[in-house]
């Protein structure tokens, strides 16, 4: 089963993970694999207090 947002539910416990991915990465993949999946997100980090992202550099 690949994953997914479950509805709003706030008496839900768990089955949290594709709402965080989705709050923190730029984008995601998600592939399946001969047991499982396998998830892999974009993640752009902060490279200075000022909001800078990691590896880019200014114009």
């Amino acid at each position: 089963m690949l994953p997914d947002v479950a509805a709003t539910d706030p008496q839900r416990v768990g089955r949290h993970g594709m709402e965080i991915t989705l709050a923190v990465s730029q984008g995601y993949e998600v592939h399946r694999e001969p047991v499982g999946k396998r998830v892999t997100a974009l993640i752009a980090l902060a490279d200075d207090p000022g909001g800078g992202i990691a590896g880019r550099t200014a114009p």
